[in-house]
């Protein structure tokens, strides 16, 4: 049996003795090689020049922490050609230059760092015996990223945007989708910083990303050799919405009235001439919205009357008993309280827009200038809603449009609101475009009757269930080549948002003919977007960019050694 035991922190270093100091921990006194190695010349030397000590940090005994003393010469290089007269013992498989812990420790400050953070890291390495603060543990993890480099051989990556603030500041995430790992991340959203990083790499062949055409603009400068692909959960979800808006159009036409008849023969008060189109289309809406509403408060109280509880008529209408009892606290229906303007809307800016509008300023890069100098913080989009519906007036005031007026309203063909089967209440637009992507076999048996319901109170939800479900078709089909005729009847449906869904949906249609065609998509850049959130919130406010950076990518890029 062996009663002693050769231990070294590392090749080339005696241990001269282990002893145990006052505070509990092990202090191994040791010295460097007999003899040194010229780094210029490579001869061998046992001329020394002087000493120099060393304190590292080495891994636990026992869970009480661990202090290697080394000493180490410099020694005297005795080839008179030689230009380098004086050099040091380099131990690089022990530890780094400087470095006041040993590589196997530093190997696990990097890998705690990055998996659990600066303080929980420093918890764990405390209980661990390797005690190392948390500022040291993300000085290691940044200072390391930063020498992290690329592969230059990245070949098909996704882009997408995460937010730093929600609404107000985005950055960029790139992801090799071939390696399944972060690539880089920026901390802007920006046609200019994106393309720059994708000219950087002319290895790029296939750029997936979302329906956003800030990225497509930055592919089409930065990658130009780079098939665009547009993500298939992305073009599902916004046909999704746009079925969810029409859905809700056709809702607010008839107010959710919890009444079954129509209202299309309540007789509606004479209103002010409007142009033809969409604003015409919008105040007969908001009239017959503003009816419904009085029919149903009215239809509350006359329950109340019969003595139910609110209960018992959130049974009976489908609406939510808080809302109930609100509703029987008012003698008439609550007007709707207008949200107070901020800064982000442009209507917040509304009088010194209609006085440059007056005056002749009507380009909306120019008003948008002059609006981000006073504040606003919106978006251009925004700014350019409100202008249009300004050229619009401008357009009809010029032809003197002047349609009779409107004495009564023209119910549309869904005016009489579709319940569940089973419960009684009003399936809402959000269901019922969820239902409406589904196929047969996906539904459940209350899905179906939902559905089947949908269809025979709705011919709007039938054409666009019929729509959907060959959308969803093409996609799986890996067949681009029904795409324009899906278009052409998207377009000649005669629904407002799906004809705008398949218009945008032509403008990308390279993107989109690729995602049909390509097996890749943006999935994998979500997965690495939520993580990425995970990290953001757990950190607090020390959650940077470079840090960020440093916990995002990968592990292996890195050189696990500390100071």
């Amino acid at each position: 049996m062996r009663t002693t035991l050769k231990w070294s922190p590392g090749p080339g270093v005696k241990v001269l003795g282990i002893a145990l100091a006052d505070d509990g921990s092990w202090v191994v006194s040791a010295a460097g090689p007999a003899f040194g190695i010229c780094p210029d010349c490579g001869r061998r030397t046992r001329h020394r020049h002087g000493w120099s000590n060393r304190s590292l940090q080495d891994l636990p005994v026992q869970g009480r922490t661990v202090t290697v003393k080394l000493r180490l010469s410099r020694w005297r290089c005795a080839h008179q050609q030689c230009e380098r007269q004086t050099f040091a013992d380099r131990l690089p498989t022990i530890a780094s230059p400087y470095a006041r812990r040993t590589r196997r420790v530093a190997e696990i400050v990097g890998l705690l760092g990055h998996s659990a953070g600066g303080r929980p890291g420093e918890r764990l390495m405390r209980r661990l015996g390797m005690p190392v603060s948390d500022d040291t543990i993300l000085r290691h993890l940044k200072r390391h990223a930063a020498l992290a480099h690329c592969d230059s051989t990245i070949r098909v990556v996704g882009i997408d945007d995460w937010s730093w603030r929600r609404s107000w500041r985005y950055g960029t995430m790139i992801v090799d989708l071939e390696r399944r790992s972060v690539v880089d991340i920026l901390d802007d959203r920006s046609v200019a910083s994106a393309a720059q990083w994708l000219e950087r790499h002319p290895s790029i062949e296939i750029v997936s990303r979302d329906r956003c055409g800030l990225y497509a603009q930055a592919v089409r400068e930065g990658a130009p050799q780079a098939r665009q692909v547009a993500d298939r959960f992305h073009l599902l979800q916004n046909l999704r919405v746009a079925i969810e808006e029409q859905m809700s159009l056709a809702g607010r036409a008839t107010g959710r009235a919890l009444l079954a008849e129509k209202i299309g023969s309540a007789q509606v008060d004479p209103i002010e001439d409007e142009p033809h189109g969409d604003a015409t289309h919008r105040r007969r809406v908001r009239h017959a919205h503003r009816q419904s509403r009085q029919m149903v408060f009215d239809t509350v109280h006359a329950l109340c009357k019969e003595e139910l509880s609110c209960s018992e008529i959130a049974g009976r209408t489908g609406y939510g008993r808080r809302s109930i009892a609100k509703w029987l606290t008012f003698e008439t229906p609550p007007d709707r309280r207008r949200a107070a303007l901020k800064p982000t809307s442009p209507l917040y800016f509304e009088t010194f827009l209609a006085q440059c509008w007056k005056d002749g300023n009507r380009c909306g890069r120019h008003l948008f200038h002059d609006i981000k100098q006073r504040g606003y913080t919106g978006s251009f989009s925004n700014l350019e809603h409100l202008l249009a519906g300004w050229r619009r007036a401008g357009r009809a005031a010029k032809e003197n449009a002047s349609p009779a007026p409107i004495t009564h309203y023209e119910p549309v063909r869904d005016a009489v609101p579709i319940r569940d089967p089973e419960t009684g209440h009003v399936i809402s637009p959000v269901v019922a475009a969820a239902l409406c992507m589904k196929p047969r076999g996906m539904l459940t048996i209350n899905q179906a009757r939902k559905v089947d319901a949908l269809k025979q109170g709705s011919h709007e939800f039938a054409l666009m269930r019929r729509l959907a479900l060959r959308f969803r078709g093409i996609l799986r089909s890996r067949e681009s080549s029904k795409l324009d005729t899906w278009i052409g009847d998207a377009v000649h449906s005669g629904l407002a948002t799906i004809v705008r869904f398949a218009r945008v949906l032509h403008r990308d249609i390279g993107a989109v003919r690729n995602a049909i065609e390509l097996p890749w998509s943006n999935g994998q850049a979500e997965g690495q977007i939520n993580r990425l959130k995970t990290i953001k919130r757990a950190m607090y406010g020390r959650a940077g960019p470079e840090l960020l950076r440093a916990r995002m990518l990968p592990l292996n890029n890195s050189h696990h050694h500390a100071k």
